[in-house]
């Protein structure tokens, strides 16, 4: 196979939709053979996806979440995910921000940014976005990132405003914000697509002014002074 052939199989997702209808580990037993199969085909597009990457930055490391669930504290007891998913982290302390991609049938997408930030690194963006939010919105309302993305996904805020902030700060809006990602959701036919390792590819690239903007903010101070050195 060639790596211009190397693409996400429909099998992957009979597979997971099985899974679905059938999350036991007697049957993941009985399907063992097919679920590795899979997995391993998976691998392969991920390796491809991680040198796409490396063609326009820099990737330290790639994680295969487990399909197995972590059910020790959850009231839903099934053992397995039936989606699959990987993140790409950039390398090195001056690129922040990280590339995922979630494949579940009816319900894939990838996502870019900074996921539930520390107490510091949230701060810090915090107090940017109330200096001054000229540059983070020229960015989101770049036609491309927005044809793309929308707006940064508003479902972890706070309710009012984090302590220390203004209810009535004009940026108020971004200062609110718990995580700073956006996403785009793939269909099942784009998936599968021979285009689709193109297109998810497009997608991160578009994510490169957000992440150059945001690992600038998250390694100097509020002067603007490098933390790095």
């Amino acid at each position: 196979m060639h790596n211009s052939e190397i693409k996400i199989l429909p099998e992957t997702f009979e597979f997971l939709k099985n899974l679905k209808e059938n999350n036991d580990r007697e049957w993941m037993q009985l399907h063992k053979k097919e679920y590795l199969k899979n997995e391993n085909s998976l691998k392969k597009f991920y390796t491809e996806i991680e040198k796409g990457l490396n063609v326009f930055d820099e990737i330290s490391t790639v994680k295969i979440f487990r399909i197995n669930r972590d059910i020790r504290f959850s009231k839903n007891k099934m053992p397995y995910n039936f989606h699959r998913s990987v993140s790409f982290s950039r390398a090195g302390l001056q690129r922040r921000g990280g590339y995922y991609l979630r494949l579940e049938p009816g319900n894939s997408y990838m996502a870019g940014g900074f996921f539930d930030p520390n107490p510091t690194d949230l701060l810090r963006i915090r107090k940017e976005f109330e200096m001054d939010t000229s540059e983070i919105r020229k960015i989101l309302n770049n036609r491309e990132f927005k044809n793309a993305f929308g707006d940064f996904n508003k479902e972890y805020t706070v309710k009012t405003a984090p302590k220390g902030f203004r209810k009535d700060d004009e940026n108020i809006d971004l200062i609110r914000l718990k995580s700073f990602f956006v996403s785009h959701n793939y269909t099942d036919d784009e998936i599968f697509s021979s285009e689709f390792k193109s297109m998810l590819l497009h997608h991160y690239k578009l994510l490169q002014p957000f992440f150059d903007y945001m690992s600038d903010v998250l390694t100097t101070d509020l002067n603007g002074v490098s933390l790095l050195e």
